[in-house]
């Protein structure tokens, strides 16, 4: 913060005890009691104070998502959560009077005449977000612009796969916030679990299914109210009749972004039968051109040993039980460096893990079709993606599978980018998650839509007191007939 100190704040707690979570919580939920609801210049400044937190420190940032990745993409870091988050915030900033209005709705009927209804968005508390290692500034940021949109107070559990990010938010965090206003936590091994039982006013939780599950039963005791991302196995499905190195280059940039550590890349593709062999020759091509190299700073690492052996045993197995692996660049995957090469898995079967579990990796499984409900069959049998790509310039096309597969978001003739659109909600179905964030959604989510009736100096009900008599008939059968 330009020409600034440290704000005068609350002492920070111990954070990392079951206690003294607690403590944190109960500072911020006293702080959120005795402070009312925030006004629009109050939210509007910590907008800005969250998009000081970052641009005042942008380099710093980008260096500690790094070091947590053991190598990840600068251009990456910048393009996915730097310029995403504060146009976040700057478009939560520019629309947040509007949203923040009272809203006029109408009156049911003639017995509450001179009445009035109004909606009033406010603020609920304090809000638990339990962030992810993939995109840990996007997914706190965004999360956090939405919660300060709505007046809220919040506190955020990072990954701990992110050490390096999550203690420089500890050193930044009170230099533009009161510690009853924002606080980061590290995970020491069992912050998790003792932070999603807290009685939280909302816990927003990113991450895989079988710990959202966990998630959801720990808010469960306490009714706290959860939006979960879950991800899953987002398909694409190209049209034969689209032009296929178009799809190929775009596909393939997704699939090689973040090493495919992305929870809606593109998790397999449909390709006409037709066109199998040119797709694989079009995929060979694009990658000789942009990313030969894995050892290339560009390409960025998989976040752990334990994530790298998955992706080795997911290889693996598909061998094994007669699948075609084609290794796109032809270099061997480093352990060293966590470094693994875009490959295809060809006739992939069921009971194959490639097909079971979401890859998280730089790994593209490709299904081959000749009809549009052979793509669709098989994708209803499964859980609801978080995203679906169809490939397709037949509007006739396009909308049959949006209206048949049912997903979290759509981006349509190319993949991924509908997530970076803040006027979209973003958010999952089913086993790929539920509730929304982004833009208003957002806003909505993390806020108390409170409805308000305020009743007229005279009151029609007054007619309507016990005991009732044949006037009470008279007018309610009058309303009847009115509504009929």
């Amino acid at each position: 913060m330009n020409n600034t100190t440290v704000l005068n704040t609350p002492e920070l707690c111990e954070k990392n005890t079951t206690d003294g979570l607690a403590q944190c919580l109960a500072q911020q939920r006293e702080s959120f009691v005795v402070h009312g609801q925030e006004s629009y210049e109050e939210r509007k400044q910590h907008l800005l104070n969250l998009k000081l937190l970052l641009t005042e420190n942008r380099e710093a940032i980008i260096e500690a998502i790094n070091q947590d990745y053991g190598n990840r993409s600068y251009h990456e870091t910048l393009l996915a959560e730097v310029i995403t988050v504060i146009s976040d915030i700057t478009s939560t900033v520019k629309h947040l009077k509007k949203w923040m209005r009272v809203q006029k709705r109408s009156v049911d009927h003639s017995l509450y005449l001179g009445a009035k209804n109004r909606v009033i968005p406010q603020g609920i508390g304090v809000v638990g977000f339990i962030i992810p290692w993939n995109f840990p500034l996007n997914l706190s940021f965004s999360g956090l612009s939405a919660a300060f949109a709505a007046g809220n107070r919040a506190m955020v559990k990072m990954s701990e796969n992110s050490v390096s990010l999550s203690e420089l938010f500890k050193v930044l965090s009170p230099k533009y916030f009161s510690s009853d206003k924002l606080q980061f936590f590290t995970e020491t091994g069992a912050v998790g679990i003792a932070f999603s039982a807290l009685p939280f006013d909302h816990l927003m939780f990113t991450g895989s299914g079988a710990t959202g599950r966990k998630v959801m039963a720990a808010c469960a005791s306490n009714l706290t109210p959860v939006t979960l991302e879950l991800g899953g196995k987002s398909p694409a499905v190209i049209d034969p009749e689209f032009p296929l190195v178009k799809a190929v280059e775009r596909i393939m940039f997704v699939k090689q972004f973040n090493a495919g550590q992305i929870c809606t890349t593109v998790d397999y593709t449909f390709v006409h039968q037709t066109q199998l062999a040119p797709f694989i020759a079009a995929c060979k091509k694009w990658v000789k051109k942009h990313c030969s190299d894995i050892h290339h700073k560009d390409y960025t690492s998989i976040i752990d040993n334990a994530a790298f052996a998955r992706l080795l045993e997911t290889v693996d197995d598909a061998q094994k039980q007669g699948a075609s692996v084609i290794n796109l660049s032809g270099q061997e995957s480093d352990a060293k460096t966590r470094k693994f090469p875009l490959m295809l898995i060809l006739d992939a079967t069921d009971d194959m893990i490639i097909s079971q579990r979401e890859t998280f990796g730089p790994i593209l499984m490709v299904k081959t079709y000749q009809q549009a409900d052979e793509v669709i069959r098989y994708i209803v049998q499964r859980d609801r993606p978080l995203a679906f790509y169809p490939f397709s310039h037949n509007k006739t096309t396009v909308s049959h599978y949006i209206d048949k597969i049912l997903s979290g978001g759509v981006s349509v003739n190319d993949a991924l980018f509908h997530v970076g659109q803040h006027d979209l909600p973003f958010g999952g179905i089913g086993g790929s998650g539920m509730g929304h964030y982004h833009g208003y959604e957002g806003f909505v989510t993390f806020s108390k839509m409170r409805p308000v009736f305020y009743q007229a100096n005279i009151s029609s009900a007054k007619l309507l007191m016990p005991p009732y008599g044949k006037l009470a008939t008279r007018i309610l059968n009058f309303i009847v007939k009115l509504k009929s």
